[in-house]
């Protein structure tokens, strides 16, 4: 089973976006794949139409009693655990009860599943760093600005602090926009490092409507630039596993 961590410390660059579409299109493909919505604000859950059933909280999370909680969406190969509420304070659970290892936790199902997804929490705490070193990859959106192209170096940082192996971070522009001479002039700055996948995502409504359509985009409109663009990302990811 690969464990992909899509993760930003910064918001609003299109994390949820990322992990809703990948874990699509790696189902798509053929993969059995399992979403894990670890973000307390639930957007993965609310795209998929995936409601809580039972007393599913962060205690359960954390014991890796989660497996009865995990749900079928509406499309084959892919399966959801949602968020919960409680998830805004994992990190303290994780600092009274740091025996938990996510890791270990999911290695349960390892039988079940091709691919896991993590959708991280937009921060740089505890929780991320136990998700970073769970993760086989930990692919990252970045928007071609001064903050976001920051936030990626701070999150290498993070890596060395933790002793996580930077190999394992795949950084990808988002939300790009070829009419802004700053977007076009720092993808071609940076899109030759190494931690970069050549991908690029479009700044487009057709993304913007998920929240509306609660689908994928290639669900809603399969011909989108975008929905060719986040195909070729997760082919980039596959390629690049661990």
């Amino acid at each position: 089973m690969n464990c992909i961590a899509v993760y930003s410390s910064k918001g609003g660059v299109g994390k949820t976006a990322t992990a809703v579409n990948l874990a699509y299109a790696s189902a798509f493909r053929g993969k059995k794949t399992l979403l894990c919505d670890i973000d307390p604000q639930g957007a993965s859950s609310y795209y998929y139409r995936i409601p809580i059933k039972g007393k599913f909280n962060k205690k359960q999370f954390l014991k890796g009693k989660f497996k009865n909680f995990i749900q079928k969406t509406t499309y084959p190969n892919l399966d959801l655990l949602p968020s919960h509420f409680s998830f805004r304070n994992l990190d303290l659970a994780l600092n009274t009860e740091g025996d938990n290892e996510l890791k270990q936790n999911f290695a349960s199902l390892k039988d079940d599943y091709e691919v896991l997804f993590f959708d991280c929490p937009p921060s740089m705490t505890l929780l991320s760093e136990n998700l970073i070193m769970a993760a086989d990859q930990v692919v990252m959106p970045v928007i071609p600005t001064t903050l976001s192209i920051r936030a990626l170096a701070q999150s290498m940082k993070l890596f060395d602090k933790i002793g996580a192996e930077r190999k394992k971070l795949r950084a990808f522009f988002s939300m790009v926009e070829r009419r802004k001479k700053m977007h076009v002039d720092t993808v071609r700055a940076y899109r030759k490092k190494k931690v970069f996948l050549k991908t690029l995502i479009p700044y487009l409504a057709d993304v913007e409507k998920m929240g509306v359509t609660r689908e994928p985009v290639a669900v809603f409109r399969p011909t989108s630039p975008a929905a060719f663009a986040y195909d070729r990302l997760w082919m980039e990811v596959w390629k690049r596993r661990c």
